[in-house]
């Protein structure tokens, strides 16, 4: 496994990789027994989560769909930043064009770090977008616009839902 001190670490921190690598991170203070105590402690995770990233990657070789590893920048990064600036322009002029379509009202849009999701649309038709979407391939990024564009009109994932997001993107399964 790979450790990394941190000066800003309050605790020790394990992250394992869809590769399957093993990273460590340690406040600076943190012995090496400390460390070590703390991985044999979550071994039995750490195997069980590289297996199921093994399995996955199986599962995605049969299925010839090809994940691609999105960059993370970290947070208040000029990269993050930057991306969150690329995101909003993205979102705003995609929306303007696609909702020419559609002609749907739909109020403010914010740009947001979401771990679990590409966008979403509240009950007041609010529309937020994860900021990774400036990372997506042009067709990705135009089904997210739409899929959450569409939510502003059906709430939820009806064939009335399907049906408006097929008017601009008809193979969108």
């Amino acid at each position: 496994y790979e450790v990394r001190e941190s000066v800003r670490a309050k605790r020790l921190g394990l992250v394992v990789h869809p590769d399957g690598r093993i990273v460590i991170t340690k406040p600076v203070r943190t012995s090496q027994k400390a460390m070590e105590a703390f991985v044999k402690k979550h071994a039995l995770w750490i195997v069980s989560t590289q297996e199921k990233f093994r399995r996955r990657l199986e599962r995605q070789k049969k299925s010839g769909i090809e994940l691609v590893a999105l960059p993370r920048p970290r947070k208040g990064s000029a990269m993050y930043k930057e991306a969150r600036k690329a995101a909003r322009v993205l979102v705003t002029e995609r929306l303007e064009h696609l909702n020419q379509t559609y002609g749907f009202r739909y109020g403010t849009i914010s740009i947001r770090d979401q771990k679990t999701r590409w966008g979403s649309c509240s009950a007041a038709g609010n529309l937020s977008f994860n900021y990774r979407i400036v990372f997506l391939p042009t067709e990705l990024q135009d089904y997210v616009v739409v899929h959450e564009l569409c939510h502003t009109k059906e709430h939820n994932h009806s064939e009335k839902f399907w049906v408006q997001v097929g008017r601009t993107l008809p193979n969108h399964t």
